[in-house]
C-alpha cells in the first residue's frame, strides 16, 4: 500500500494510527499542502476532493475520506479490532466519527491554517491565486483558501473555532463513563477519530483538560499517548514538527555560497 498524507493533517494522522495499529507496512508519500501538491492532477485521479489522505491499495485502487480507510483496513484486517462486534455499539460509533468530522474539523482547519499554510497563501499575487483556486474542485475549501490567502481568520474567528473545538471534552467524559475507552472495553476507531484532535486541544488550551475537571479525559490522553502505534504514526506537536519543516525548506531553497 502507499499513503499519500500530511504530517500534520488530522484525518492522515488518524489513517496513519490506524495502519500503525494493525502493524501494516506501507510506503509513505508526504504532500506538500503548502505547495497544492493535492490539487494536481495525479492527486484528483486518486481522491477527486483534492484532500489527504488517499490510500492506494496493492491492486491501484483508489481509497480516500480517512473513516472510510479505516474501516477498510479493519474489514481486510480485523485483528486485532478496531470496531465493537455489536451492531448498535458500531453505529454508534459511526456516529461519533462522523460528528468530529462535521462539527470539528471545519474549525480546526481555521486554526492549523492560520499557522500552516497563511504564511505562504498571503504571498500569492491575484493571478497566482485564482490558478490556485481553479484547481481546488470543492467550493469549501476555495473560500478557505481564499480566507487565508486575502482576508485571514480573524482573532474572534479563531477564538469561536476553539470553543467549538472544546466540545469534544465534555463528550469524551460522559462517553468514558462506561470504560477506559470512548466505545467502553475496547480501543476503537472513535479513540483514533478523537486523537487529532485532543492533541491539538492539548497544546493550544492545555486548562480545558486540566486533571480538577476531566480527569477521564486526561487519563485517556495518556494512555493513548503510551500505545506503541502512537510513535510509529509520528505525532508530534504541531507547533515543533513545523518549525522543523520550516528550517528544512528554507535550508533547501537557499542559493548556494
Amino acid at each position: 500500500m502507499r499513503l499519500f498524507h500530511g504530517w500534520l493533517s488530522s484525518a492522515s494522522r488518524r489513517v496513519r494510527l490506524c495502519l500503525a495499529e494493525k502493524g501494516i507496512d506501507y510506503d509513505s508519500v508526504p504532500v506538500d499542502l503548502a505547495a497544492q501538491e493535492h490539487h494536481s492532477p495525479a492527486f484528483l485521479a486518486m481522491n477527486p476532493n483534492g484532500v489527504v489522505p488517499a490510500l492506494v491499495l496493492d491492486d491501484g485502487r483508489f481509497l480516500y475520506e480517512s473513516a472510510t480507510i479505516c474501516e477498510y483496513i479493519d474489514d481486510v484486517l480485523p485483528n486485532p479490532p478496531l470496531r465493537p462486534a455489536d451492531p448498535y455499539a458500531r453505529a454508534t460509533m459511526r456516529n461519533f466519527v462522523r460528528w468530529t468530522d462535521d462539527k470539528l474539523l471545519p474549525n480546526l482547519l481555521i486554526l492549523n491554517w492560520s499557522i500552516a499554510l497563511q504564511p505562504v497563501a498571503s504571498q500569492w499575487s491575484d493571478a497566482d491565486l485564482a490558478g490556485k483556486l481553479a484547481r481546488i474542485p470543492t467550493p469549501e475549501r476555495r473560500e478557505a483558501w481564499r480566507r487565508i490567502a486575502r482576508k485571514p481568520y480573524s482573532d474572534d474567528e479563531k477564538r469561536a473555532a476553539l470553543d467549538a473545538l472544546l466540545a469534544l471534552i465534555p463528550k469524551m467524559a460522559s462517553m468514558l463513563g462506561s470504560g477506559p475507552w470512548l466505545m467502553g472495553a475496547h480501543y476503537s476507531l472513535a479513540d483514533i477519530a478523537a486523537m487529532p484532535f485532543v492533541a491539538r486541544i492539548a497544546e493550544l488550551a492545555p486548562e480545558a483538560m486540566a486533571e480538577a475537571r476531566m480527569p477521564a479525559v486526561v487519563d485517556w490522553w495518556q494512555r493513548v499517548q503510551q500505545r506503541p502505534a502512537f510513535a510509529q504514526a509520528r505525532i508530534e506537536r504541531f507547533d515543533v514538527a513545523l518549525r522543523e519543516r520550516q528550517a528544512t525548506r528554507e535550508a533547501t531553497e537557499a542559493p548556494a555560497a
